[in-house]
């Protein structure tokens, strides 16, 4: 299990500068991009898990493409405001962004205004990493278990509030989806991002949340938050004592969160293909594998198809569950 010491030690060695000599050759077609530094936007401030993802990515890549990886964050609207600005750059190999299911999966079917179309504007390279929502309480809420919480909240409805990240974030629609799939009634309470929302949760503000692995682990560790259930299909090697959501009773709930390269719409397929071959090439290095794995994230490296019809799949299913939570993002 990885400790808070170690995970600093990794942000620290992921932030190195580039252009190390190369491990390994680098891929023989990349005289097809262009020369000078690629930018890899995150979309999120630094220090998160997207954040994190992306810096271990780039520290693999730059050296297979045989060019400087630059980590650009730029942080708004859940995503979208990363996103968007490689979407409005020129689509020549030299511009990627580390996206998340909220910017192109979540927000536009709940109606959030999107200063791009995910269909028109943006071109998938691949899915980069899975990583679990997991459900933690507050220790003094009296339940150590998915199916005493569920019944807590059925003799106290109303009564148990459930944080999130922010209204239509991934954790605020795993919480609507545990309270549709159980019966519950609990309130949903937003904030802006998972550090408050954490803050407030072991205060006691608040009772319950769903948040990505990494921001509730360092309390997790230190006893401060009990953890419930993982929304995820298997169980994670940082918590084998945890059980799914499946394995405690409610196998439709179910929350990934999720990060995936793409590039600009327009971008040549030879270079969508460059740079899909070299980001495989990196979710397969035994370093970086490892350096996810004490995230709790899981490295995928799909094809461009594959995760055209995975966001495609991805933004019906939480379509419908935010409608049916009556989500709104206008």
């Amino acid at each position: 299990m990885a400790t808070r010491r170690q995970l600093a030690g990794l942000l620290a060695a992921a932030t190195l500068p580039l252009g190390l000599p190369l491990a390994r050759p680098a891929l023989a077609q990349s005289a097809a991009l262009p020369e000078g530094p690629i930018r890899l936007v995150v979309p999120f401030p630094p220090g998160g898990p997207n954040d994190l993802v992306a810096r271990v990515l780039a520290q693999k890549l730059g050296p297979i493409l045989d060019r400087t990886v630059v980590i650009e964050n730029r942080s708004g609207a859940g995503g979208v405001v990363g996103t968007d600005n490689v979407a409005k750059s020129p689509p020549d190999g030299r511009s990627m962004v580390l996206t998340s299911a909220g910017a192109i999966a979540i927000s536009p079917p709940l109606g959030a205004p999107m200063p791009f179309d995910v269909e028109k504007d943006l071109a998938p390279i691949t899915l980069v990493a899975l990583m679990p929502e997991l459900l933690a309480v507050n220790p003094k809420l009296p339940v150590k278990t998915l199916a005493e919480l569920i019944d807590h909240a059925r003799k106290n409805p109303g009564k148990l509030n459930f944080a999130s990240s922010g209204n239509g974030s991934m954790p605020h629609l795993a919480g609507e989806s545990l309270r549709a799939a159980a019966g519950i009634d609990i309130v949903h309470i937003p904030y802006r991002g998972a550090a408050p929302a954490v803050t407030d949760l072991m205060a006691g503000q608040v009772q319950m949340m769903f948040a990505d692995m990494p921001a509730l682990m360092p309390q997790v560790q230190a006893g401060a938050l009990r953890p419930i259930a993982l929304a995820s299909k298997e169980r994670s090697p940082l918590l084998p004592e945890v059980p799914t959501m499946a394995e405690a009773g409610q196998p439709s709930v179910e929350a990934d969160n999720w990060y995936g390269l793409v590039a600009p719409a327009g971008t040549p397929k030879p270079i969508i293909t460059l740079l899909h071959d070299a980001a495989v090439r990196a979710l397969n290095d035994p370093e970086l594998r490892k350096a996810y794995a004490e995230q709790g994230a899981r490295p995928v490296g799909n094809t461009p198809e594959e995760f055209h019809a995975f966001i495609i799949s991805e933004t019906k299913r939480w379509g419908e569950i935010g409608r049916r939570a009556d989500v709104r993002m206008d």
